[in-house]
């Protein structure tokens, strides 16, 4: 048993970092359904992805092996920023009054500034030892981005990178960040491939999406023998190596002598959220009382509002068929400063917890998220990302809602990046310009008509 502290950050020795990611395929009561082949409607198969993907990552992405050792070269790098510290914001609980007890892994040390370098140095290391030479992807507020960036040129790959193209000129000191660490980058929907030249020429001033700059990724890499595609977040692989977090967590947790009431993520595709709440839904599983909580914009509220469907991941149609919660492959989301979370669909394995009912979700509106997030920098000093912003906003929620029940909770959640490329948004919410957007239901069925005569889940 580890001996209880009361500091304000609790760190862990490099010789805790974790030797294994944590696979909830393993204990989830319903494993998700599978992938579809978009043309024959069958499941896919590893021969189907391997244009695409290493070997390695494809069969990380069909384990139910509960665990999967994470190569010495992959531990070696991540001991550049892991493990990562975990905070008592009792300057936040001082502020908001409340009984409650909260606490944050924060994710914003790494090199790129948030958790994606996780599964970023992950997929390079992979695909360099199968012999590729060049990665291509897509990027939303640019994190991602600049993650496999720093891991491409720490491991000696070429990497492209498809910026939607709201986020490539609200932020571009993210993409000048990319260019430091010697990547390309281009906005998307660009005319470099079909993809983005079809979008182009039907919406010539489209702000682009995370499901057109995938479509353009994806087929980037389909037409080269040198180049793999690699995506941050969604894939089941992908939230498998973010596990990271939430095992460091539970070790920090009990050197605090605590253990979350409440487990609170941002989610967009799902990977920050996946790496923290995936170890504490296995002790949820084996019969811990957690509440566990993804947070999402109500510009796009996938999980709040959006039905469980078959759907591509990309907008185009050159993903298989994924099982989740969708609003539709078509749908582009209005342009809010939360970027990272501007996504149509969530990953599969979050999707299936959330019908399980081992997680829930609310939306929030962009004001109210930013005004969590300047309070929270007013007390705590770090200004957040306005994807982790939502985090912030769930947990003093549930702080409040925990003051009037006349509950004492502890709360626990990821503050997964640093706001330090967001401050125009800042600014424009400091100067009142930030409009809130919450998407009508008739923009909603207008998307979901784009997977109408798809397959349906069983």
């Amino acid at each position: 048993m580890l001996e209880a502290v009361s500091e304000t950050k609790i760190q862990l020795p490099e010789s805790e970092l974790p030797t294994r990611w944590y696979n909830i395929a393993s204990d989830m009561p319903n494993r998700p359904q599978p992938v579809l082949h978009p043309g024959t409607g069958e499941p896919v198969g590893p021969d189907d992805l391997a244009p695409l993907f290493p070997m390695e990552l494809i069969l990380q992405e069909v384990s139910t092996d509960a665990e999967v050792a994470i190569p010495d070269e992959v531990r070696d790098i991540y001991k550049l920023w892991r493990p990562t510290p975990l905070y008592r914001a009792e300057r936040l609980e001082r502020a908001i009054g409340t009984k409650s007890r909260i606490f944050y892994k924060y994710e914003g040390v790494s090199p790129a500034g948030s958790h994606k370098p996780n599964t970023a140095v992950a997929q390079a290391y992979y695909n360099k030892a199968t012999g590729r030479t060049r990665l291509s992807t897509e990027t939303g507020a640019g994190q991602w981005g600049s993650a496999l960036a720093f891991a491409c040129k720490l491991v000696g790959l070429e990497c492209k990178v498809y910026m939607v193209k709201v986020s490539y000129e609200q932020k571009p000191f993210r993409r000048s960040l990319m260019h430091v660490w010697g990547s390309e980058v281009v906005a998307s929907p660009s005319d470099e491939t079909e993809a983005g030249r079809k979008v182009l020429a039907e919406h010539p001033d489209s702000p682009g999406s995370l499901g057109i700059a995938i479509s353009e990724a994806v087929e980037d890499a389909a037409g080269r023998d040198d180049t793999a595609y690699s995506l941050g977040s969604v894939l089941n692989h992908v939230l498998l190596h973010q596990t990271v977090i939430g095992q460091e967590a539970l070790k920090q947790m009990e050197l605090a002598g605590a253990f979350p009431d409440v487990v609170i993520g941002c989610v967009g595709g799902g990977s920050n959220f996946a790496g923290l709440a995936f170890p504490f839904l296995r002790e949820k599983i084996a019969g811990k009382e957690i509440d566990v909580l993804a947070c999402e914009p109500a510009a796009c509220p996938t999980l709040t509002r959006g039905p469980f469907a078959y759907d591509f991941g990309d907008t185009v149609g050159l993903t298989p068929l994924v099982p989740m919660h969708t609003l539709g492959h078509d749908f582009v989301p209005a342009p809010i400063h939360a970027g990272g979370l501007r996504y149509h669909g969530v990953a599969p394995l979050i999707s299936q917890l959330v019908l399980d009912g081992l997680v829930r979700a609310e939306a929030y509106l962009q004001k109210d998220v930013f005004t969590s997030a300047v309070e929270f920098a007013g007390v705590e000093g770090i200004v957040p990302a306005p994807e982790s912003a939502h985090a912030i906003h769930g947990a003093i929620g549930a702080a409040r809602r925990a003051d009037e029940a006349g509950e004492e909770k502890t709360i626990l959640f990821n503050l997964s990046g640093h706001g330090h490329f967001d401050m125009a948004a800042y600014d424009n919410f400091l100067a009142g310009k930030l409009e809130d957007v919450a998407l009508d239901e008739g923009e909603i069925e207008r998307a979901l008509k784009a997977i109408e005569g798809l397959p349906q889940p069983a």
